[in-house]
C-alpha cells in the first residue's frame, strides 16, 4: 500500500513537472472576477492550482483526524457507560443480596449463629472457636 501510493506521488510531481517545463506561453488567471496579480504564465497558473490542492489536501486530513477522534472520544464514552451501567448492576444484586441477609438474621432474632448466604465475591466469616 505504502509503495503504491510513493508511486503515485512520484508520478504527479513528474506530471507536473512537465506541464511547468512544457508551458511557458502567456496566460491570465482570474477568480471571482477580478485577474490575479504577479501571475502572467502557464506554469504560474499551474503552480496556482497545485497550492489550491495542496491547501484542499491539508484540509480534508484536518478534517479526517478530526472525525477520527471523535469517533474515538465516543467509542470511549459508550465504553465507560457500559461499565458504568455493569458496575451499578453489580451493587444493586450485591445490595439485595445484603438486605435478604439482614432479613434473615433480623428474623431469626437476630442470633449470631443464624447461617447466612455470603454476598457474591464476598468470603463467609465463620466464628473461631
Amino acid at each position: 500500500m505504502m509503495f503504491l501510493g510513493l508511486a503515485v506521488a512520484i508520478a504527479a510531481v513528474v506530471a507536473g513537472a512537465a506541464v511547468v517545463v512544457d508551458n511557458t506561453g502567456k496566460a491570465e488567471l482570474t477568480a471571482f472576477g477580478d485577474t490575479m496579480p504577479g501571475i502572467t504564465s502557464e506554469w504560474q497558473v499551474f503552480l496556482a492550482g497545485a497550492v489550491v490542492a495542496i491547501v484542499f489536501m491539508a484540509g480534508i486530513t484536518l478534517a479526517a483526524f478530526g472525525f477520527n477522534r471523535s469517533v474515538r472520544v465516543r467509542r470511549e464514552l459508550r465504553e465507560l457507560r457500559e461499565e458504568h451501567e455493569e458496575s451499578i448492576h453489580t451493587l444493586e444484586l450485591e445490595k439485595r443480596q445484603l438486605q435478604r441477609e439482614l432479613a434473615r438474621f433480623r428474623h431469626n432474632g437476630g442470633q449470631a449463629g443464624a447461617e447466612a448466604v455470603p454476598a457474591p465475591g464476598r468470603p463467609v466469616a465463620r466464628p473461631t472457636s
